[in-house]
């Protein structure tokens, strides 16, 4: 008997030992909020790997851009389940429509390989650039550069999350003409033309509030088919000759699934809000914006009344903004997820507090024949890591090539949610996750996403790190939330990266990724930043 007390106490004391040795270390992490012990280092460090804390109460999490981390922990949300299915229905849906749109995306890569179709965007930039200097609008212009110290050389404006209308997009709020009427648009860094559905609407799919009419502002003026602006967007088939001075330029756009938008190329005054230094809002008229006005719309576009295109070519907003605010705009995203009261931001112009911030990187945005389309944002990849690994991933995986008709190179895409890779890298992606994850694996016949893992109970989990190494030498490390999904609240995590569909060897870097990292565009310099941020607070 007094040999069993006695093993008991001993028992006791070993177990009052390393539960105290564990606290003072929680503690010390939770002071610091920086690096924590991961359960491999606490139990005799079998492979001596550094963990990263993050904190996901508030959706904002601080995020370490720590290069060389193994592990990361990811902290699981407690949401209120209103569906049963509805996260796994919202997961499909953006899976789904982001197929879509890389069809699209490949399609638009693959079209326009021919060098011609480059020189042409330049001819027609040159001569738009020689018509503004004899434009009357010019004066107008002119007074915005010369008010821009007052408003301390940007503008910003709000983006709201489209979860609550599941999609994966980001929306942001606008007015449109004279008067000026509200509008909310699909903010897309995939394309050049902004577009809005319009009165008379002869085919025109579902919105919230009622369409923009021309007819109603003072401001709307379309532009000539003699336009060489006109030049700047494709024309319906069959091709209406042009006959009179006056005739409008008509336009068209289609997408991979269908959907499609044809109207009047014209310009109009677009207004967005402006945010001062002391919180207050001002709204912002910015004249003669390029763009479409729709009469024939299909397609789904959750609510939305068109779309506003941040391309890097001529024609989208950012560019036509360049003469007034510079040559960069940059955005921050907040969680998808994050209470609708809480906004993403964004900015046209120059930043000077994302300028200085100490954790902005910068890497190359590939131009000229390095780029195979005006449109999109080109990097360059050079590998990949997982868990401190560096993956043996083929090296023309990450080139572009002019030969055969699947394309490549990597983009960052605002318009897309989720993630892609091409083959092989995505295998090889997925093999390393499922090698260094010791949680139990579900069948992935349940979910769109894979591999998936069972995490119920669990407040945190340990993950292996995620890298891009860029072929300037610059690292964007990625914190667990930004490429885990959670599915049905605390039950299931599946990783957020998908194949390229359609035999495209395109890498797409989505908006899920890009969560709490302030995206900076320098196009002038032709170079992306990105610094991790709490995107609540900007």
């Amino acid at each position: 008997m007094v040999m069993k007390v006695s093993l008991i106490l001993v028992l006791l004391s070993i177990f009052c030992v390393i539960f105290n040795a564990y606290t003072e270390v929680d503690a010390q992490n939770d002071h610091n909020n920086d690096a924590t012990l991961t359960n491999k280092e606490f139990y005799k460090k079998a492979k001596r790997s550094e963990s990263t804390r993050l904190n996901k109460e508030d959706g904002d999490g601080a995020i370490s851009a720590k290069p060389h981390k193994r592990s990361t922990k990811l902290h699981l949300r407690h949401r209120p389940i209103r569906h049963g299915n509805e996260h796994k229905t919202q997961a499909l849906d953006s899976a789904i429509r982001d197929w879509v749109r890389i069809q699209t995306l490949h399609r638009k890569v693959i079209g326009k390989k021919d060098i011609n179709s480059m020189s042409r965007q330049k001819e027609v930039k040159e001569s738009i650039t020689i018509q503004q200097q004899n434009n009357p609008t010019n004066a107008f212009v002119a007074s915005l550069e010369s008010s821009k110290d007052e408003f301390s050389g940007n503008i910003m404006a709000t983006l709201e999350s489209g979860a609550s209308l599941g999609t994966g997009e980001y929306f942001i709020d606008m007015f449109v003409g004279t008067p000026p009427k509200h509008v909310w648009l699909i903010l897309d860094t995939g394309s050049d033309l902004s577009w809005i559905q319009c009165d008379p609407c002869y085919d025109c799919f579902e919105q919230n509030g009622p369409h923009y009419n021309p007819m109603d502002s003072s401001s709307y003026k379309n532009i000539s088919c003699y336009d060489p602006r006109c030049q700047l967007v494709s024309s319906p088939d069959p091709l209406q000759p042009c006959k009179v001075e006056n005739q409008t330029c008509p336009y068209f756009y289609d997408y991979a699934d269908g959907s499609n938008t044809t109207g009047d190329f014209a310009l109009e005054t677009f207004t967005v809000n402006l945010t001062w230094p002391n919180g207050k809002e001002k709204f912002k008229q910015v004249v003669d914006v390029m763009f479409g006005c729709g009469h024939w719309n299909k397609g789904f576009f959750h609510g939305a009344a068109g779309l506003l295109g941040l391309g890097r070519g001529p024609l989208s907003f950012s560019s036509q903004l360049q003469s007034i605010y510079g040559h960069s705009f940059s955005y921050c995203l907040t969680d998808l997820f994050s209470n609708t009261s809480i906004s993403s931001k964004l900015i046209f112009g120059e930043d000077k507090e994302l300028l200085n911030h100490h954790n902005l990187n910068f890497t190359s945005l590939l131009a000229g024949e390095e780029s195979p389309d005006v449109t999109f944002y080109y990097l360059q990849i050079k590998y990949i890591m997982v868990g401190g690994e560096v993956l043996d991933i083929p090296e023309q995986t990450w080139h572009w090539s002019s030969e055969g008709a699947a394309g490549g190179g990597t983009i960052i895409d605002s318009g897309s949610t989720l993630t892609f890779f091409p083959d092989p890298a995505y295998d090889i992606i997925k093999e390393a996750f499922e090698k260094k994850i010791k949680l139990q694996q579900i069948a992935a016949d349940d979910f769109i996403m894979s591999p998936c893992y069972n995490v119920s109970g669990a407040l945190q989990v340990e993950l292996p790190d995620f890298g891009i190494h860029f072929a300037d030498g610059a690292v964007w490390n990625f914190p667990a939330e930004n490429y885990f999904y959670q599915y049905e609240p605390n039950e299931v995590i599946c990783l957020a990266i998908l194949k390229t569909p359609h035999h495209s060897h395109l890498t797409i870097i989505g908006n899920l990724l890009q969560q709490n990292f302030h995206i900076l565009y320098d196009v002038k310099r032709s170079r992306l930043g990105y610094a991790p941020r709490r995107c609540a607070e900007v």
